[in-house]
């Protein structure tokens, strides 16, 4: 199901799951549009997502060119969504509430019951995103990390 299988109200904006040509552009927009950096935004972090579920990144297209991007994992059990970015210049247009609307689309179908983001502490502007489209944080979780390998 790889071409634009969710239509948002704005005609103009396409959603898609991304591809692996797709991979070098997400990288780089990151770089713009997304806020603090993780371990996997590498090359091979992100082929391993798309291999191990090829339609777990969503992206966001307008014109042809890329303005947003949703990771919607789904390990069977658990629903996590991780990198929504919007560019910069096309923020406060919709496009953030059409990925996530997406994601959720996608973790339905696939039998999933509730959705969790990781979300900068810092980040206030994503605070308000994520508040406005009904989530909020459960704040007796701590999020435990260990990173793996060299």
């Amino acid at each position: 199901m790889h071409g634009a299988w969710f239509d948002h109200r704005m005609s103009d904006l396409r959603i898609r799951a991304a591809r692996p040509g797709d991979l070098d552009t997400v990288l780089d927009f990151w770089k713009t549009a997304a806020e603090g950096t993780s371990i996997s935004d590498d090359r091979d972090g992100v082929e391993r997502l798309l291999a191990r579920d090829p339609e777990a990144m969503l992206l966001a297209e307008r014109d042809g060119e890329l303005v947003g991007t949703v990771i919607a994992g789904f390990d069977g059990w658990r629903c996590h969504l991780y990198r929504l970015a919007v560019h910069p210049g096309h923020r406060r247009r919709g496009i953030a509430t059409a990925l996530l609307a997406a994601a959720e689309e996608r973790f339905v179908r696939l039998g999933g019951r509730r959705a969790d983001a990781m979300v900068l502490q810092r980040n206030e502007t994503a605070h308000r995103a994520w508040g406005a489209a009904g989530y909020g944080p459960e704040e007796h979780w701590r999020r435990w990390v260990k990173p793996l390998g060299a």
